[in-house]
């Protein structure tokens, strides 16, 4: 039998289910939208920090304009904006898999989570894997849930997509936060196998069974294309954010 870590072990904070589609929402639907909601104050310091990032781009020195932006981003635009501030920052930076890496690495929990949000909207091929690899061996909810996005259902193997699904139900992370999830786990028998493992398990020890387990197995018989219910969220694949 498979044995899988408990979910006592994982942060308590978990984030709000986002969409499960795999579409991402562009980057000038974002901005404009954001705008919306900006106070003139805020809106400003964005306009001048876009136009910053695109007109000095990558790395410059120890540490990048553009990278401090990053950083203020939460107090600048309010913690309920600062991921699609962040998001926009990165791609008026033109941030490749080595910068977006460097900002993971060095960031808080806050802009790391964005970091994972903008990787559909900056990277076409699997280069920035290692940091969604990264999140998904965390027990923080926040980085699972974001890295669970469009790029996870893009990029990752099938054998990483089943651990990360596996990740979400013992951490807590609402199944919606997995993109595509239909899709990629239609008549997947390993998958299956995985979920009545861990199924077995959690009745063995006399705990329940999380319901999400129930609805991502029937999602795997063969022919299955029942969708995942969900709340809309600000954009594809992020939750509301609460932190700065």
């Amino acid at each position: 039998m498979t044995h899988f870590p408990d979910a006592s072990a994982a942060s308590s904070d978990t984030p709000s289910a986002p969409s499960s589609t795999s579409a991402v929402e562009p980057v000038s639907a974002l901005r404009a939208r954001l705008n919306s909601q900006l106070d003139s104050a805020a809106r400003a310091w964005l306009d001048r920090a876009l136009d910053e990032a695109a007109a000095h781009p990558g790395t410059h020195g120890p540490i990048s304009a553009w990278e401090l932006r990053i950083a203020e981003a939460g107090r600048r635009c309010g913690p309920e904006h600062a991921d699609t501030a962040r998001i926009l920052l990165l791609h008026a930076a033109r941030a490749d898999a080595d910068a977006l890496g460097r900002v993971y690495r060095q960031g808080t929990a806050a802009e790391r989570r964005a970091v994972l949000y903008a990787l559909p909207h900056l990277m076409p091929g699997p280069d920035a894997l290692p940091i969604v690899e990264d999140a998904l061996r965390t027990n923080d909810t926040r980085l699972v849930a974001a890295a669970v996005g469009p790029y996870a259902a893009r990029h990752l193997d099938a054998h990483n997509w089943r651990h990360a699904v596996l990740k979400c139900l013992f951490t807590g992370v609402p199944i919606d936060a997995v993109a595509d999830l239909p899709h990629r786990a239609r008549a997947d028998a390993e998958l299956a196998r995985m979920l009545g493992d861990y199924a077995d398990e959690r009745s063995a020890a006399g705990r329940p069974v999380p319901d999400d387990l129930h609805r991502v197995l029937a999602l795997t018989e063969p022919g299955s294309d029942a969708p995942t219910a969900s709340a809309p969220s600000p954009h594809p694949g992020t939750p509301s954010g609460k932190e700065s």
